[in-house]
């Protein structure tokens, strides 16, 4: 090639494109920040392989459920453009329906979930249709605290009914797994499956079903939506009730291996906004896929930082990808 060639217009056109891509780079350095991150947790652990595949194990585990919860914050964001501050309260609230339903009538824990999700989605709809409906199209801060309210209002409830006393959902037989030589209790292994078929089938209601595709549309113009005859306001309320029940539907995959207290869904609520936030506002995807990613920063955060909190791992995380992508991984918008 000659010198002429090479300093053309077209040649300099074209040399970009042999680059990476400027919405790869910063979830190329994202997996760069966690080789980094697993690499000093083998030093940390003297290179114990056993230590890091159950950090690994543990922390997709949780990841899943985190996911199913931001995944029900994110879908009434996208939508509803509504920060649901109550959604640990919801969590909490399926919490308790599946122990009254276990410990009064026997019923297995997961059996529970025909009950809890219609009971959680029936509650969504009259939440949102007497009480939200009328502060649709106020600002951020009044919604939130809206919602802050509900949430406080459900906890105090519980509080009144249960008392502050923790309880507890049993399973028959709860069996180990060896997972590559790490260690998953089946009730883990249950909560992580449950929480992802729940996950993929709201995925394909939204994207393979008419009810799906009229929230998409409201989601991506209200006004155009409501043009061609969609019911923006039944969307409203389907859209809230949904992420409702996938709230109240965490609570049950989790009863059986944390202590129910009325305050117990608090770690859910500050867990599933950080999701939702680093996997992109309103992205279906970006939760579930946040969900996991939050959910091993947890559990390598123990072993970095064995002294401090395990959230402390999940907020260096947090800080990074917003510092280097502040519209979240999935998002494409600036």
């Amino acid at each position: 090639m000659s010198a002429t060639q090479a300093l053309s217009p077209a040649a300099e056109v074209e040399a970009p494109r042999r680059g990476i891509p400027p919405n790869l780079r910063p979830i190329l350095v994202t997996i760069a920040i966690a080789a980094v991150v697993f690499f000093l947790a083998f030093l940390r652990t003297d290179g114990s392989g056993l230590i890091l595949t159950q950090a690994l194990v543990t922390g997709l585990l949780a990841g899943g459920v985190y996911g199913l919860v931001a995944l029900g914050l994110t879908l009434i964001f996208g939508v509803l453009h509504i920060i649901n501050f109550a959604t640990g309260a919801f969590v909490t609230l399926g919490m308790y329906v599946t122990y009254v339903m276990s410990s009064n009538f026997g019923w297995n824990p997961y059996l529970t979930l025909i009950v809890s999700v219609p009971s959680l989605l029936l509650l969504g709809i009259a939440i949102q249709k007497f009480i939200i409906n009328r502060a649709m199209g106020e600002s951020h801060a009044n919604t939130l605290l809206l919602t802050l309210g509900i949430g406080l209002l459900i906890e105090n409830t519980l509080l009144l009914i249960f008392s502050g006393n923790p309880q507890s959902v049993r399973t028959s037989q709860d069996r180990v797994f060896n997972i590559f030589g790490a260690v998953a209790t089946q009730s883990r292994l249950i909560a992580f499956i449950g929480a992802m078929v729940l996950a993929l089938a709201l995925f394909i209601m939204l994207q393979r079903t008419p009810i799906g595709t009229a929230i998409r549309a409201v989601a991506s113009n209200p006004t155009g939506a409501k043009l061609v005859g969609i019911n923006t306001k039944r969307i409203y309320i389907i859209t809230f009730a949904l992420g409702i029940a996938c709230a109240g539907a965490a609570g049950t995959m989790v009863s059986p291996i944390v202590s129910i207290t009325p305050v117990a869904g608090e770690v859910f609520n500050i867990t599933a906004f950080v999701i939702v936030v680093l996997g992109g506002l309103g992205k279906v995807l970006g939760a579930v896929f946040g969900g996991l990613i939050v959910g091993l920063a947890e559990q390598f955060g123990g072993i970095l930082f064995p002294d401090q909190s395990n959230l402390l791992g999940v907020f260096i995380v947090f800080v990074l990808i917003l510092f280097l992508r502040p519209q979240g991984l999935f998002s494409s918008g600036s």
